[in-house]
């Protein structure tokens, strides 16, 4: 937590505004409308919330297709599921951990085929701790073929592609504000649009559909999605630390990046998530690359678990989707990027109040881990 996020709460309780809606509502869809560089931003009782949200406005219905990354947490899918839709997960390349376009492609061209083309309903990429996909040639296949974007920027507010905020590209821009992001409402998420008729639609959704009645009428399903005006204080609070938030975060990867790299000189070959030319990652998490094969047999699950009994913890990459036992029918299409990804990713102690104290108790361990290989 920052220094004001307590005051916007009591402010709240001031001025009984404690229940959904309220003027910290309005003025935190506003700060990150324009951080984000929208012209909207609906607030949400989460991230997957905002997804489900997104597919509705699009119209996803049962045994629609969505192109989904396979490379992801499970929250990325399941609102694909609650429609009855189904998911078609596509491989990551190799630079940024993302989606591959080559891979995107293929899959639709693929269903074409099969004529299923008309069923594809979207293609949601997703920004892996904190690093932009390849949103140019993302949007050129989704221009080209007129799938919309729903674009998964939880793990990357703060982050930037050639300039232009996550969550931007698409017809419809996710955030999380979930406990472990890079900022937290406790609990929440966002949905970003351009479209004022899809940002009011989308308010009415999250708030149980309600007709425009004077007594309660409802002609559709609507949803309790909405936040809070206490979380959207604590979020008020929050986004002005965000710039700290990032700054610290990307210190805390170029730390890592230091260290490895002068292992890498002593004959290892540790890789890291690189940010190309035009990319700017949040650096959410730490990640880092162990093949075994370049590491004298290193393996990431062994720096796993030696870290853990020192009480240092440290998780692999995200098991891909399609390896999930819930999703083991959906179609994939990829070439084992994810699997490797997986198999040789680990994550690495990320969080922005990381001290001088704990990274020397991480780096301590690394040393003894990497002088014992």
């Amino acid at each position: 937590m920052g220094e004001n996020e307590l005051q916007y709460i009591q402010s709240a309780f001031r001025d009984n505004w404690v229940a959904p809606l309220g003027p910290h509502v309005n003025e935190f869809e506003k700060r990150l409308a324009t951080w984000c560089h929208t012209k909207f931003a609906v607030v949400l009782s989460s991230g997957t919330a905002a997804i489900h949200l997104a597919l509705i406005m699009l119209g996803v219905k049962r045994d629609d297709l969505v192109l989904c990354q396979s490379n992801t947490f499970s929250a990325t899918a399941n609102p694909i599921v609650y429609q009855g839709a189904i998911p078609v997960f596509i491989d990551s390349e190799p630079d940024t951990w993302n989606m591959c376009p080559d891979r995107l492609e293929e899959a639709i061209l693929d269903l074409e085929k099969k004529g299923k083309r008309h069923l594809i309903k979207a293609i949601m990429p997703v920004h892996l701790y904190g690093m932009a996909a390849k949103m140019q040639e993302i949007m050129a296949i989704s221009e080209k073929y007129g799938i919309p974007v729903v674009e998964d920027a939880a793990e990357a507010l703060g982050s930037t592609y050639l300039e232009k905020p996550c969550g931007s590209f698409g017809l419809f821009g996710i955030l999380s504000f979930n406990g472990n992001k890079i900022i937290t409402t406790s609990g929440g998420g966002a949905l970003l649009t351009n479209d004022a008729a899809h940002a009011k639609e989308i308010i009415n959704l999250s708030q149980q559909a309600r007709d425009e009645a004077p007594h309660y009428q409802h002609s559709k399903i609507g949803y309790n999605y909405r936040l809070s005006n206490i979380s959207a204080g604590i979020g008020m609070g929050q986004m002005e630390v965000l710039p700290q938030r990032v700054a610290k975060r990307r210190d805390n990867f170029s730390r890592y990046q230091a260290w490895f790299q002068q292992k890498n000189k002593e004959g290892f070959h540790i890789q890291f998530q690189e940010e190309g030319e035009g990319y700017f990652s949040n650096r959410w998490l730490s990640g880092i690359l162990v093949d075994p094969a370049l590491n004298h047999g290193l393996t990431r699950e062994k720096i796993r678990l030696a870290m853990l009994e020192d009480n240092i913890e440290s998780r692999p990459l995200w098991k891909p989707m399609h390896m999930q036992p819930v999703f083991s029918d959906a179609p994939y299409y990829g070439a084992q990027v994810a699997e490797k990804l997986f198999d040789d990713g680990l994550c690495l102690p990320s969080g922005s109040k990381l001290s001088e104290e704990e990274f020397e108790r991480i780096f301590t361990k690394l040393e003894y881990i990497f002088s014992n290989p």
